[in-house]
């Protein structure tokens, strides 16, 4: 029998599913149980393989657009948001549908409504293409609203073009980035109104940090999360940035290549806030047969938030 090889891997937490997300997938497994399948879902519930997988095999059906649904179905938004738009489309077409937008973009969603409604032209860091920043551009008219990527979008920006601004941002995006993106915004509109609470969620900064913790102790870390997941994309991003040089985003436990992991010592593992603890578990199975581990937890933030479920389904 070959001799295993020790391991140390770091496990931070907080790690996983966040209170948004695990909102969304209630009102999906509920609506299920209520209603009967199938349900349709308008675009992934959340951007996580796993667990669209998982509600597809329940009898959830995943569309792209509203167009894709039989008549007098019953339809779900996802935990991304929506447009205006969509949701008027779906009064006209007399269609029920229950919104899983998680609370803390509906919070963007109305500082839009707010400022616009004051007269404010809105700058919103985000990801172009993303559902949620298509949701919350989706809330004001096209000319009200700016989208901005990077600093060469905003070193672009036609100062005197604007009177009264306002800034938002995408829930999920990195802290560090989008702190030296508003910077640079706010150098160039010293007024600019930002948000009472900034709105990169709770779940996306504690996730971040909690990789910040352990990124310098770790040969490779190990994200768990959707390949279309823009905050297990970020971690992936953090981990680099904060020293580790080996980083894999892991969409399909399947994938991981657990020869390469021989080389590596200290490892980290975390999951995104959209990826079910249940891979992590997995994950542990498989490298805890192959090698000797040691698992060192730490948590540097302790999560206790819930959402309420939409009434309707609370009763």
């Amino acid at each position: 029998m070959n001799k295993k090889i020790e391991k140390i891997l770091y496990l931070p937490n907080p790690r996983g599913f966040c209170a948004g997300v695990e909102r969304a997938i209630n009102i999906v497994e509920l609506s299920l149980e209520k209603y009967g399948p199938p349900i349709y879902v308008r675009h992934e519930i959340v951007h996580n393989p796993w667990v669209v997988n998982d509600l597809e095999e329940k009898g959830v059906i995943f569309v792209d657009e509203l167009d894709d649904i039989p008549d007098g179905q019953r339809v779900i938004f996802s935990a991304h948001g929506v447009s205006s738009e969509v949701k008027k489309e779906a009064s006209t077409k007399k269609m029920d549908f229950t919104d899983a937008t998680c609370p803390l973009v509906l919070k963007v969603h109305f500082e839009a409504k707010r400022h616009f409604d004051n007269g404010f032209h809105i700058f919103l860091i985000g990801h172009k293409g993303h559902p949620e920043v298509d949701g919350t551009m989706g809330q004001i008219p096209k000319n009200s609203i700016t989208l901005l990527e990077n600093e060469n979008d905003i070193n672009s920006l036609d100062k005197d073009k604007y009177d009264k601004v306002a800034l938002i941002t995408q829930t999920t995006l990195s802290v560090d980035d989008t702190a030296k993106l508003i910077k640079l915004l706010k150098k160039k509109f010293p007024d600019i109104i930002e948000p009472p609470r900034e709105d990169i969620c709770y779940a996306t900064t504690n996730r971040q940090m909690a990789v910040k913790s352990i990124a310098n102790k770790c040969d490779a870390i190990y994200v768990i999360g959707g390949e279309n997941s823009s905050n297990s994309i970020r971690l992936v991003e953090v981990a680099k940035k904060s020293g580790c040089r080996n980083n894999f985003l892991v969409s399909d436990i399947n994938s991981v290549d657990w020869k390469e992991m021989e080389k590596f010592r200290s490892i980290g593992l975390t999951a995104s806030a959209s990826a079910p603890e249940i891979l992590i578990n997995e994950f542990l199975k498989i490298i805890n047969k192959k090698f000797k581990v040691e698992i060192r937890k730490n948590t540097i933030a302790n999560e206790n938030i819930t959402f309420k479920l939409p009434k309707e389904l609370r009763e």
